[in-house]
């Protein structure tokens, strides 16, 4: 595997202006349920495709996965009348041709989505950097790694059946290793046991961990959070981890460290996350690890982050 993000020169995805607004890339099929044309795609190939997707183009699409962590994300500029917090960019695999019916989708949505990279079938994820992207959502697991190698957060989106998510605020939960935080101590954990992860957490529990993929994330949640009412907050974030004590310490003071506020931190001790992410209502939970993920989709819209030693 390439260099981690947090190995990286420092780029639009690590080093932010403190002005900045969360620039999200959403793939089509993240956003929209295109699973019957996908399906013609996969046993047909790809002039069927096209066909099909043209045949279709004034058929509006159902909402997929992602659809209303994107509608929350977008509602969010509707909350003040200074620039807006987010944008949302469509990145798809299709061409131009094929994708106007997912434009044609989003316009019936009333989707605040202007900007599109259509790569007919290559990878899109190099377009991140020159639209200033921050994360990166896709159904399509190796557009997500080359992504994350890029040095952007980014996470496959798992199918999922799951309606949970609060009624009214933006809800995010993350995993806390290999996901807000480097790998370095999931290593220890992985190569010697838990009693080394629990001993080596215990000695440097003032040394702050290094920062991970989506770092940046939460550090632009946090810098929107700031920037709106504090009291009844249209965001609301969660850590929600294995770890438990003593291991919290370190977590805790390494996000005091960054100057980060997360609104709810759950140290699960190795308790399935799935009826925790329930109860907090997340709109969509980060994990790096496949079988949490797997868990989690159960219960609320999952991010499987494929970073760090869990996915090598």
């Amino acid at each position: 595997m390439s260099s981690s993000p947090s190995d990286l020169e420092p780029s639009a995805a690590t080093d932010l202006d403190p002005l900045s607004k969360l620039v999200v890339g959403i793939s089509s099929r993240a956003l929209f349920d295109l699973d019957q044309a996908h399906q013609v795609y996969e046993y047909q190939g790809l002039d069927a495709y096209t066909q099909y997707q043209l045949a279709h183009e004034e058929q509006v699409l159902k909402p997929g996965i992602a659809f209303e962590l994107v509608r929350k994300l977008l509602n969010l500029n509707n909350l003040s009348v200074d620039s807006p917090h987010v944008e949302v960019i469509l990145l798809s695999r299709n061409s131009g041709d094929s994708g106007l019916r997912i434009f044609n989708s989003i316009e019936h949505y009333e989707l605040d989505i202007v900007r599109a990279a259509f790569t007919n079938g290559a990878p899109p994820y190099q377009y991140l950097d020159p639209f200033g992207g921050h994360l990166f959502l896709s159904a399509h697991g190796e557009d997500v790694r080359l992504a994350l190698e890029a040095g952007f957060a980014a996470a496959t989106i798992l199918p999922s059946t799951s309606k949970a998510g609060h009624r009214e605020q933006l809800r995010i939960a993350f995993d806390g290793d290999a996901v807000l935080f480097s790998d370095e101590s999931e290593r220890i954990s992985h190569e010697q046991g838990l009693a080394a992860f629990s001993a080596n957490e215990r000695e440097l529990a003032n040394t702050a961990l290094s920062g991970g993929p989506f770092k940046a994330v939460l550090h632009t949640l946090h810098q929107i959070q700031s920037a709106l009412p504090a009291e009844q907050s249209p965001i609301r974030t969660a850590l929600v981890t294995a770890r438990s004590a003593p291991a919290h310490k370190r977590v805790i003071l390494t996000l005091r460290q960054w100057g980060v506020r997360i609104d709810e931190a759950l140290f699960l001790g190795g308790r399935d996350k799935g009826p925790f992410l329930a109860a907090f209502g997340a709109d969509i939970f980060f994990d790096d690890q496949q079988r949490n993920c797997e868990a989690a989709a159960a219960h609320v819209t999952t991010g499987h982050v494929p970073h760090g030693v869990a996915n090598r």
